[in-house]
Formats: structure tokens, C-alpha cells, sequence
């Protein structure tokens, strides 16, 4: 029911979990008097809520009733035998008429009926879209008729919900930053510890950053959560706090300004550490990009999708830039459930237009929609319900996969019922002309038939030029190579730290921070580049067709290793010395930068080119 706040007894604002109807991924505050909508999660302490609505009244209940108006609206789709057989048929009453009339003889229209074979309406273009459906299930995608799977094979226009769809639907550390003179390893281990008490989507992130990193959890005492606030206790003996900062704006240190700035252009979130009530450091969270994000775009664009549009209710900071990311065409953020019916509908006006979904408020959109997509395994039941075609496995990618499908499933049922089409009209010309008497015409009619069912039956073999699937050891190998790169981002936060604290300080500090890279490049980061090199890449090429396919990423391994050798002579410099030296800053900090920069783009485009081809 809609509900507001009443007056409560504590000072604390409640927080709640409203991405069930907005798809909106961070929690927010409400205060005294706010509107609250029915379906929301308190995510916060114990409030007071006074109803002022009825169930029937309430937002989830008009989410409902959206979607069954928008479903009732939609058009009965007009299937593709249905469109031929409304002339053919006539055409072959008339062919026969016509040969009676010409001959007169029944004979020769028998013949001319004879000839006139209905299979390829009747038999091979379902044939072929029923092929369709069955490779479409077996690549985990459940269409819930031929006519869906035909639309689908039409679709001009993509909209595509963001979180849960193209974004992995839980938050993740994007970076840690620490104040100066304190070590973001350190930072992470001690907001960790104390977010271990914390159910918080965020801090739940922060301990499971520290478990991939392997860092040593202590356990807090005196520990405590302020709903909206953050956790605050005692970490090896010092006063810990998580979560947001009392300080203002203006009041930050410059590194702290420095950090808030690269959320808002991130558009990620901030955590905060305060040790003993100083500013110690900060984790950067956001909704990552799925990894197979930006190839299923790819596809779809290549399967013949030429509009792509995100409808979001997330903010519009990090709508555009998962937006900008994707090279989608526009993107609509802070979309309520009736703003996504509108936008749907208005783009059915110009073209057959797919929406894609996977949270209760996208119920209604996907019902308006020519084609409704769900992302049925973690998706609510509500938009499994109302969508044409359910995805079944947790992977965006499989939408490319059901768009490839359903376009080849329809170009061979119009091959089949078309060219059988022709056949039979070239056949009854025959017969009207008194070439074809009825006998030989029902042999040859037999195999007309035969002739297009079996080309419909192709429907069910991949196209050509499709990618194998991956053999077990390549899989494995991947797998590995994919779980090395979450392991080594610290290595990325190490470097970037150390580029930072050079600008700033080039004494003994410096120095040792320069050290610990060399080291963690040595130890870590140059043997994962050198064993994907020498190990993945060989096994990739194998699978597919050749070397052209890694050639880009080897040539980022080389200038990898080429800025690391450059790093170590610098050290080697410096060690020389005693200290850095002035003339070595100016390149030191462009190799450091200029690392983090390639590692960064490089594991981008590992993860997506090929760590999303496992399955």
C-alpha cells in the first residue's frame, strides 16, 4: 500500500531499498512525511509508517494493472505463412479456373491444383521457425511462440534496462584511494574488518573485495550501524568509522577532493574511513559492466538492430556512463514504470521494437513491447510473466544469440515458403499449358515438398563462420586467466597510488613505493601477462582460426613489459643515488600513469573479447 512517514521516535532517516521498482541499485533516505512506495525493502532500522492507501491503490498494484493494459494493447501478431497463404491461395484457384476455361477440360485444373503444394506454408516455414525455437532453448533461451521468435527476427529497436541487465545488478570496489602516508591495502582491510558486522549491499562489496585480495580480516569490537550513516567500532585498537563523512565538501583534504571527484565522474559511490577521527581513506563502488556487455551490443547491431536505447531508473550519472561506454544510441535515466510504457510505445510507432528487463518495474514496458525480453534467473516472476522470450542464464549475451537466431530462422522460412512458392507456380504454369498432366505433377509436387522442409530443417545447424564452442582445457584456462585479473587489481591501485605520492613526495617514501611496484610487477603482474601470452593465446588461436585474433592483445603485453623494464631502470637510477632524481620525475609518473592506463583498456578487452566466451 503507499504509505508516509510518520513523525518517528529517533532522529535516524529510514533507508530503503526501492530497486525493485525504480531499478535504481544504491539505497536511499526518506524523512518524516516522504511518501513511501508499496514493494519497497527497508534497509535501514526500525520506523514508523502510516498508510494512506489501499492494496488496490498502491504502487504495485498499478504496476500490475499497467502491464495488463499494455499487453491488452499490443497487436495479435500476423504470422508469416498467414501473410503468404492470403494471396497464394486465391492465385491458385484462379490459375485452375483459368486452365478450365482455356482447355475445357477439368483435367488440366486438376492438374493444376495438384501442383499447387501448400507445404511450404503449411510444413516448411514452421518447420524452420520451429527449428529455431529448439536451438534458441538450447542456448538457454525460451521463446514463447513461433510468431515471437518471427517478430524478433524483424526488430529494429532495442530499449534495455541497465541494472541487472548490462551492468552485473551488485555493486563492486572500483577503486581504493588512502590519504597520504597510509597504504590502500590497509585501508581496505580495516573498513572490511569493520564492515564484517554490516548487511549493507555496499559493505558487503567491501568484505568481498578483501576475501579476492587475501587480505587478513581482524574482528571489530564495540561495534555498531547507524542506518544511512555507517558502521562504526574499534579495529586493532583504533576508533574505526565506514561510510559517510560528516565533513563538508569544502572541508575535504585535497586528496579527499581529488577522490569525490573521480566518483562523480565515475558515477560511483563513496565509503568512507575515518581512523580515530581523521580521514584515513576511501572505497569507490559501482555497478560494473557486464563483460559481455559490449560484444552482445556488437551483435545485435550486427544482426540487424539499428536503435539502442537504455531505459533506466538509476540516476543519470551512471546511466550515461555505462551509456557512453556502449555506444548506445540514447539513453532515458530516472524512468518510472509509465515513462518506459510511453517510451516503448512511442518507439513501436516506428519500428517492431524489443524491450528488455529483468525487475518488476520493467513488467509493464516489456508488456507494451513488440517483443518483451526477461532475464529470467535472477529476474521476478512478474516480468517472466509478462515477456515473450525468457533468458534463462544469467548472461546478456544470450539475447545476441536468440537476435542471430530468430534472423536466420526467419530468412530460411522465407526461403523455404517462398522458393517452394515459385516451384509450385512455375509448376502450375506448366500444368495450365498442358505440359504437366496430374500424375508426373504429384510426383513432382512430393518432391517439392521434400525439397523445402529439408531446407527449413537448416534452421536447426549453427550458421556458418559461428564460433565452436570452447574445448574443456581452453574453458578452464580462461576461468583462470579471468579470476587472476580480479586477484591483481590491487597491483592497478598499487601503481596509480605510487604515481600520485610521486608528484608529492620524492624522499625515502617514494622510493619504497617505487620498490613494492618493481616488485609486485616482477612477482605478480609480468608472469600472468607472459603465461597468458604463452599459455591462453596459443589455445585461443587454435579455437579461433588463427593468430589474427590475439595479435592487438599481444602487442599491449609487449608495452607492458616495456613500460615495467622501464620502471625497473628508473629504480635502478635511483638506487645509484640514494633517492629520485628530479630529471627522472617527468617520465617516472608517465610510466606509472601510462601503466595503469594499458593494464586498465587491457583487462577491459580480455574480459570482454574473451573471457566472455565461456559459458
Amino acid at each position: 500500500m503507499r504509505s508516509t512517514l510518520a513523525p518517528a521516535r529517533r532522529q535516524t532517516r529510514p533507508l530503503l531499498d526501492e530497486s525493485v521498482l525504480t531499478g535504481e541499485s544504491a539505497q536511499v533516505e526518506r524523512g518524516t512525511a516522504d511518501a513511501v512506495r508499496s514493494g519497497v525493502v527497508n534497509a535501514g532500522g526500525v520506523f514508523e509508517l502510516e498508510a494512506t492507501a489501499t492494496a488496490q491503490d498502491s504502487t504495485y498494484a498499478e504496476i500490475v494493472r499497467l502491464a495488463q493494459h499494455a499487453g491488452a494493447e499490443r497487436a495479435p501478431t500476423v504470422r508469416l505463412a498467414e501473410r503468404y497463404a492470403a494471396w497464394f491461395l486465391p492465385l491458385s484457384v484462379g490459375m485452375a479456373g483459368l486452365a478450365w476455361v482455356l482447355s475445357g477440360s477439368a483435367v488440366r485444373a486438376v492438374a493444376v491444383l495438384v501442383v499447387a503444394t501448400p507445404c511450404p506454408l503449411l510444413l516448411a516455414a514452421p518447420v524452420a521457425i520451429v527449428s529455431g525455437l529448439s536451438r534458441a532453448a538450447r542456448r538457454g533461451v525460451i521463446v514463447r511462440d513461433g510468431g515471437a521468435l518471427e517478430s524478433l527476427g524483424r526488430a529494429r529497436t532495442l530499449l534495455i534496462d541497465k541494472t541487472g541487465t548490462l551492468t552485473a545488478g551488485r555493486p563492486r570496489v572500483l577503486e581504493v584511494a588512502a590519504a597520504p602516508g597510509r597504504a590502500t591495502a590497509e585501508v581496505l582491510r580495516l573498513a572490511a574488518s569493520l564492515d564484517q558486522i554490516s548487511g549493507h549491499v555496499l559493505a558487503e562489496a567491501i568484505v568481498r573485495e578483501a576475501g579476492v585480495r587475501g587480505l587478513a580480516l581482524s574482528v571489530p569490537g564495540q561495534a555498531g550501524e547507524e542506518a544511512g550513516r555507517g558502521a562504526s567500532g574499534t579495529v586493532d585498537g583504533h576508533r574505526v568509522m565506514v561510510g559517510k563523512t560528516a565533513l563538508a565538501p569544502e572541508a575535504l583534504p585535497g586528496w579527499a577532493r581529488a577522490v569525490d571527484n573521480r566518483a562523480l565522474l565515475d558515477g560511483a559511490a563513496i565509503a568512507w574511513l575515518t581512523i580515530d577521527d581523521t580521514l584515513a581513506g576511501a572505497v569507490l563502488l559501482q555497478d560494473p559492466l557486464r563483460h559481455d556487455a559490449p560484444r552482445t551490443v556488437r551483435r545485435l547491431r550486427e544482426a540487424g538492430l539499428t536503435r539502442l536505447m537504455m531505459l533506466t531508473g538509476d540516476r543519470a550519472e551512471p546511466a550515461r556512463e555505462v551509456g557512453a561506454v556502449l555506444g548506445l544510441d540514447e539513453v532515458l535515466a530516472g524512468q518510472l514504470p509509465a515513462d518506459k510504457v510511453a517510451a516503448v510505445r512511442a518507439e513501436r510507432a516506428r519500428a517492431v521494437t524489443v524491450m528488455v528487463g529483468d525487475g518488476v518495474n520493467d513488467a509493464p514496458a516489456l508488456a507494451a513491447a513488440d517483443i518483451g525480453v526477461a532475464m529470467g534467473a535472477r529476474g521476478s516472476t512478474a516480468t517472466s510473466e509478462a515477456a515473450d522470450i525468457v533468458l534463462t542464464t544469467d548472461r546478456v549475451d544470450r539475447l545476441a544469440d536468440a537476435m542471430e537466431i530468430a534472423v536466420r530462422a526467419r530468412r530460411i522460412a522465407v526461403q523455404s515458403a517462398a522458393g517452394g512458392m515459385m516451384m509450385s507456380l512455375a509448376a502450375m504454369t506448366a500444368a495450365l499449358l498442358g505440359w504437366l498432366p496430374p500424375a508426373p505433377g504429384a510426383l513432382l509436387q512430393e518432391a517439392i515438398d521434400i525439397a523445402v522442409i529439408l531446407n527449413a530443417l537448416r534452421a536447426l545447424l549453427p550458421a556458418r563462420g559461428n564460433v565452436a564452442p570452447l574445448e574443456p582445457d581452453t574453458e578452464t584456462l580462461i576461468h583462470r586467466f579471468a579470476t587472476e585479473h580480479e586477484d591483481l587489481r590491487d597491483v592497478l591501485d598499487a601503481i596509480r597510488e605510487a604515481a600520485g605520492l610521486i608528484s608529492t613526495d620524492q624522499g625515502p617514501q617514494a622510493l619504497l613505493a617505487l620498490r613494492q611496484i618493481d616488485q609486485l610487477l616482477t612477482d605478480r603482474l609480468l608472469p600472468h601477462e607472459h603465461a597468458e601470452e604463452h599459455r591462453l593465446y596459443p589455445a585461443l588461436n587454435k579455437q579461433l582460426g588463427g593468430p589474427g585474433n590475439t595479435e592487438t592483445m599481444s602487442r599491449a603485453h609487449t608495452e607492458i613489459d616495456r613500460l615495467a623494464r622501464r620502471i625497473a631502470t628508473h629504480l635502478q637510477l635511483a638506487n645509484e643515488g640514494g633517492a629520485l632524481r628530479p630529471e627522472q620525475l617527468d617520465d617516472l609518473r608517465a610510466c606509472l600513469y601510462g601503466l595503469h592506463t594499458v593494464l586498465r583498456l587491457h583487462f577491459s578487452q580480455e574480459e570482454e573479447s574473451y573471457f566472455s566466451l565461456s559459458s
